[in-house]
């Protein structure tokens, strides 16, 4: 086996060709790292700066995440199995409160002298500003003890790119990003790869393993159906004034969703008194024959807490959770799961029922939270708002409205009578959004559908849509 090192840390390097015989460790220092500054520096490039930087903030000229890049191509065969593959970074220094980073998944390169908010490489833009990000593989708490270190174990990551699976290119390309509440102490400094002491610099270590990796899956054929139902639940109770939820998971069944996206579901509340979303995930299972899997926000953003909030289902395994407060108490939620091969990032809430200012904030916040979050992303939620309102414009600006594309396309349907067009409350106020980036989503149609019985009450004072994607 043919071997050359580099750098102090004496980083192994495979030439091509070359599978391990026995466990190897590789020690990768050339970062190629940079930080991403938002607002009035969104075209700086911090690529040769010392340290890098990460903050949390709502204003985005003090928004910073730091994006890493190790040569995974050239120093690793394809195909080879990989043991573990952990990141370490060295804490500079900061303010004093202690933070969670998550890393993401850079999915698209970039130019480490050229990288900045708005551009990768020279005259070409990020897809989303402030970097592409795709799959979240971890988390790590850091505080601002300069010399302190902060790891991540990133072996399912790397597994990947080793073998292919994101492509020809198998470069390791991460984003670092603090995703807690809008804070100054929420400030952090990290040696970067231009740091002059060597031993201090980020190094991504890479333990190989004794034989080759299975190849990755093939690249989807085809196209599959994706149907995904947003509701406002009334807290399980109709416009007869009766609580009933076995009723309200009796028509989710019907309606065949594969994602279930509800609000206003009570955990141990005096509406009901019961873990509806327990019973609901437990009910659609026995209603579907499907096996579904959760996750519950609670309203105040008390995660372990009973109360109101919003719940997840889907009918594809949940690959990862991640949930936010916004202002004015409310929260948003997402998961991410894979349908036909494609990374599908599902997020709901619910804005303000009273305050158009309010409901402003919240939407930028949740629109600004959300591009952290991997494409393909489809956003849902009772926003309270009719489609002429500045909050429907703000999520406009990144997303497009599903019922508007079908209806545009002539496949919008409701019931007989049903006005306004559209309407799942007095107005169209429930929407079901999907990303303007989004490389493998497209409408198939929209439907509001008619939840009245022979008396004319409904489940709930609103009436559900579903919208179908296509998964290219």
């Amino acid at each position: 086996m043919s071997v050359r090192f580099r750098s102090s840390l004496s980083t192994l390097v495979l030439f091509a060709g070359a599978v391990p015989a026995f466990a190897q460790t590789l020690h990768l220092t050339d970062a190629n790292a940079t930080t991403l500054r938002g607002g009035a520096y969104a075209s700086t490039n911090y690529g040769s700066q010392a340290v890098l930087e990460t903050r949390a903030s709502s204003d985005p000229s003090y928004e910073r995440r730091p994006i890493l890049k190790f040569d995974t191509q050239t120093t690793i065969p394809a195909g080879t199995s990989v043991a573990s593959a952990v990141l370490t970074l060295t804490v500079a220094g900061g303010n004093s409160e202690t933070r969670t980073l998550s890393l993401y998944r850079l999915s698209s390169s970039y130019d480490e002298t050229c990288a900045s908010w708005t551009t990768r490489k020279a005259a070409t833009s990020w897809s989303s500003a402030g970097g592409d990000l795709a799959e979240r593989f971890g988390t790590a708490s850091v505080t601002s003890t300069p010399g302190s270190r902060i790891t991540f174990d990133i072996t399912a990551l790397v597994q990947k790119n080793v073998s292919g699976a994101y492509g020809s290119n198998r470069y390791t390309r991460v984003e670092l990003v603090d995703r807690g509440g809008s804070s100054r102490d929420s400030y952090k400094q990290y040696y970067s790869d231009e740091a002059a002491d060597a031993t201090v610099r980020p190094v991504l270590t890479i333990v190989l393993g004794t034989s080759t990796a299975p190849p990755p899956p093939p690249p989807s054929t085809g196209t599959v159906k994706l149907r995904v139902l947003q509701w406002n639940l009334h807290h399980g109770v109709g416009t007869d004034g009766k609580y009933d939820i076995d009723r309200i998971a009796s028509w989710i069944a019907k309606m065949t969703p594969d994602v279930v996206m509800l609000n206003e579901v009570e955990k141990y509340t005096g509406w009901g008194n019961e873990d509806q979303p327990a019973r609901y995930k437990s009910m659609l299972q026995s209603k579907t024959g499907r096996t579904w899997y959760s996750v519950f926000a609670q309203e105040y953003g008390d995660w372990t807490s009973n109360g109101k909030g919003h719940l997840i289902l889907s009918a594809y395994p949940l690959e990862t959770i991640d949930r936010s407060t916004l202002s004015y108490d409310r929260v948003i939620a997402d998961a991410r799961v894979t349908v036909n091969g494609r990374t599908i990032s599902l997020l709901v809430t619910h804005l303000d029922p009273y305050s158009t200012s309010y409901r402003l904030v919240q939407a930028q916040q949740a629109v600004h939270w959300a591009s952290a979050h991997a494409e393909n992303r489809i956003v849902t939620g009772d926003m309270n708002a009719w489609p002429d309102q500045s909050s429907i414009a703000e999520y406009n600006k990144a997303y497009y409205d599903s019922w508007s594309v079908a209806s545009s396309k002539g496949t919008a349907s409701q019931f007989s009578g049903l006005s306004p067009d559209g309407a799942t409350k007095n107005g169209r106020i429930d929407y079901i959004f999907y990303s303007r980036n989004a490389p493998d989503l497209g409408v198939v149609s929209s439907k509001v559908y008619d939840t009245r019985d022979s008396s004319g009450y409904m489940p709930s004072d609103h009436r559900p849509v579903v919208t179908t994607f296509e998964v290219r």
